[in-house]
């Protein structure tokens, strides 16, 4: 992994910003489908900062964003007009179940590399902005540059669940709360919710960007949820992990029966061993759907990274709230983002 000075170097173009935009957009609309590997994005430009191709890694096993991007500047008849290219995560430098993206980018004319994060991962052969910058390309790293912290920010956001995998062997992990007007998590008789329809959106769109659920045999019990999608499109033929807390003898036969034809159903019977269960996963990032009791055991071990909740008051609006343990988080990639309250909660994470 190269090691990325913090001393400002340069500017960063006002086109090469838009083009980061881009290519984090661009990831983003795949998060919840690339694990065990990290949504990354990568823009091609020509000299002139013209847009030539803006990709994404789609899923394991397909080709990275770098190759993809490539792969279609030649279906195009775009790929000599090469000269810059942005990415949001460093290019890989080694062979997995793809070729390595150093290669694929120095198989084109592109002058400069514009890096957003380096590669979290010890765990692979890294280097990729060392190769490049060694095979003669001008690497440049958003962490120098003394106008790319709004990018860098989003490229860490980015990468955030990937980056925690690696550092803590664990997936991130997100709790979502909602609260009535009263602070209880009790909806209505007859009704599965009280919060309002833009907060059942939101909701569901953390669902499809997350790998899957996390829940309680009580909520199980009480609320028989689904936990799939709806409201927003999901992503095809995904199937997520989902993990009970609890003994599956305390589990409703037909309610599990139906949730092991759509999700990877593993139990957890002690809370305490939730870590290591995780830890053998390939999940990125878990989101939290259960009731009073597992949030105060999650609390207790420190086992989240950022806690959302959703405050519905007397005048039928609802609040949003985010309490996070890091300097960065996902849920800041979200439009919902500019509305919440965040609060940084400094004490050591689990």
């Amino acid at each position: 992994m190269n090691n990325v000075q913090h001393s400002f170097a340069y500017d960063m173009p006002h086109g090469i910003g838009a083009a980061f935009a881009l290519a984090v957009s661009e990831a983003w609309r795949f998060a919840g489908q690339t694990a065990p590997n990290p949504p990354v994005g990568c823009v091609l430009l020509d000299a002139q900062g013209v847009v030539l191709v803006i990709a994404a890694h789609h899923r394991a096993g397909e080709w990275h964003a770098e190759r993809l991007a490539v792969e279609q500047a030649r279906a195009l008849g775009v790929v000599d007009r090469i000269h810059s290219a942005v990415v949001t995560l460093e290019p890989c430098n080694h062979t997995g179940r793809t070729p390595p993206c150093t290669e694929a980018l120095l198989s084109t004319p592109v002058q400069t590399i514009w890096v957003g994060c380096a590669d979290p991962n010890t765990h692979v052969q890294g280097g990729g902005g060392a190769h490049l910058q060694a095979a003669g390309r001008d690497v440049r790293w958003l962490a120098r540059s003394a106008n790319g912290a709004e990018a860098l920010a989003q490229c860490r956001a980015l990468i955030a669940p990937f980056a925690s995998k690696v550092a803590k062997g664990r997936p991130w992990i997100t709790v979502k709360q909602a609260l009535d007007s009263r602070g209880s998590m009790i909806p209505p008789a007859g009704r599965t919710t009280f919060t309002t329809p833009a907060s059942l959106r939101f909701a569901h769109a953390l669902r499809r960007v997350t790998d899957g659920v996390i829940t309680a045999t009580g909520t199980v019990r009480a609320d028989r949820p689904g936990l799939g999608v709806r409201h927003v499109e999901d992503h095809p033929a995904r199937r997520r992990l989902l993990v009970i807390c609890g003994q599956e003898t305390n589990t409703p036969a037909d309610w599990l029966d139906s949730a092991q034809q759509r999700f990877d159903v593993r139990f957890c019977p002690d809370c305490t061993d939730l870590a290591p269960l995780l830890a053998g996963t390939d999940a990125l990032w878990l989101l939290v759907e259960a009731g009073p009791t597992l949030l105060a055991a999650l609390r207790a071990q420190g086992l989240w990274d950022d806690w959302l909740t959703i405050r519905h008051d007397t005048d039928g609006q609802d609040h949003l709230s985010v309490m996070t343990r890091h300097d960065t988080t996902p849920l800041s990639l979200f439009a919902e983002w500019a509305h919440c309250t965040q609060e940084h909660v400094c004490f050591p994470v689990s």
